[in-house]
């Protein structure tokens, strides 16, 4: 992978902030979009700006090719048996919660199980939390490693027969953990449970197989992987997804309408009522085409080589905690410098023209577990460099200077 070229292609990355070169390291929270998504984007609406699956005229022909083209990419991108399995929505939140409200709710009942890790983002947990509250089913925790790691034998104390859905991250948005979805997978599904993967995470950053992997459901979002924001997907196995009711009511979602009774469309159409996002859609499947270009696989080994790099730099400063396991991780770094907060951290960084995220990440009860009540972050992606490790790790030395002599 020739980075110098990838960075070309991000007009984003080529300015000052602050008086200094950007260094984006916040791509974990949104990742920057290369000038072949932004050109997508804007050629839709130059020229084939129309509503989809509805008029017979030729920009509605061809934004409903364009739409139902992205819908197939995802499916390819995912290896989904087929496009009707892909549901867009507004992101990887819109696709838990609807797996949570359409097919846990009907599913989950007094007595039963669903079990998560405290590692997950709010947004794989909340709407569990709310599932258990509404239907009387327990919320159960498989318990975390001191690295920040699940083991299978834990997994496996944790499932049971009781367990209807087990829902998991791929990645930690904090750790930097992969988790053993596969076999945290055929554990669930031994026991009668549903396997629901929190993609937000991965799906940018290596290559995935939900047919491997063995996941039922799985969410992702478009903007952590160089497409627009406003727009994810969920993959559902057809079994499942054809038992599942709609939770929004509208236009296009609908198969024959009477006074006082309704039909719904098959999949994936029954889940995407109104006017769809058909232009985050086309900007999606322009992003699928730019990681395609340049390989997931290639991508994975750049982004772990740059992890291992900052692990080594950043263990080197006096001060700084590393949170997460040292090895398998993914390209971020989670930590935090002594005596100092996170938001005065990456506020010396952003005056240095450095991008990091710091809080608690959507994350409390993980935040919690680990006895912090917040920690800084940067991620890495395809455009970013050791240059920029190394210009984070020589910010971090300047800030650690500044707050020395301001304590002193």
């Amino acid at each position: 992978m020739n980075i110098h070229a990838v960075r070309e292609q991000f007009p984003i990355l080529h300015q000052e902030v602050n008086g200094h070169s950007l260094v984006y390291l916040d791509s974990a929270a949104s990742s920057q979009k290369p000038r072949s998504v932004i050109d997508a984007v804007k050629r839709y609406y130059e020229l084939d700006n129309a509503n989809v699956h509805r008029g017979v005229h030729t920009l509605g022909s061809r934004a409903t090719d364009a739409y139902e083209g992205a819908r197939a990419k995802v499916a390819s991108f995912l290896n989904a048996e087929t496009p009707e399995q892909i549901i867009f929505t507004r992101g990887t939140t819109t696709a838990l919660n609807l797996v949570a409200s359409s097919y846990a709710r009907e599913t989950c009942g007094e007595g039963d199980e669903i079990v998560i890790t405290q590692m997950e983002h709010h947004s794989n947990l909340i709407p569990w939390q709310q599932v258990a509250k509404a239907t009387g089913a327990t919320l159960k925790y498989i318990p975390l490693q001191p690295d920040g790691t699940i083991t299978l034998e834990d997994a496996e104390a944790t499932i049971t027969p009781k367990t209807k859905v087990v829902a998991m991250t791929y990645v930690s948005n904090v750790l930097g953990t992969v988790n053993p979805i596969k076999e945290v997978a055929a554990i669930a599904h031994r026991n009668g449970a549903v396997m629901v993967v929190d993609g937000a995470q991965s799906t940018p950053h290596k290559r995935v197989d939900v047919q491997e992997l063995g996941a039922d459901f799985y969410a992702f979002s478009g903007h952590k992987m160089c497409g627009p924001t406003g727009i994810g997907a969920l993959y559902g196995k057809k079994e499942l997804l054809n038992k599942m009711e709609p939770i929004e009511f509208g236009g296009e979602m609908i198969d024959f309408v009477e006074l006082y009774e309704s039909t719904w469309k098959e999949i994936p159409y029954r889940f995407e009522g109104g006017t769809p996002l058909i232009a985050g859609a086309v900007g999606l499947g322009a992003a699928i085409d730019f990681l395609e270009s340049i390989g997931m696989d290639e991508i994975d080994r750049h982004e772990r080589h740059l992890a291992a790099y900052a692990y080594d730099k950043l263990s080197a400063v006096e001060g700084i905690e590393i949170y997460g396991p040292k090895t398998g991780r993914v390209g971020l770094i989670t930590f935090n410098l002594e005596d100092v907060h996170p938001h005065d951290v990456a506020t010396v960084l952003d005056s240095k023209g450095i991008a990091i995220r710091a809080g608690h990440h959507c994350c409390q009860p993980l935040m919690r577990w680990l006895n912090v009540s917040a920690t800084a972050r940067a991620s890495f992606y395809l455009y970013n460099t050791e240059e920029d490790v190394d210009a984070l790790v020589n910010g971090l030395i300047q800030t650690k200077e500044f707050f020395g002599h301001a304590i002193g």
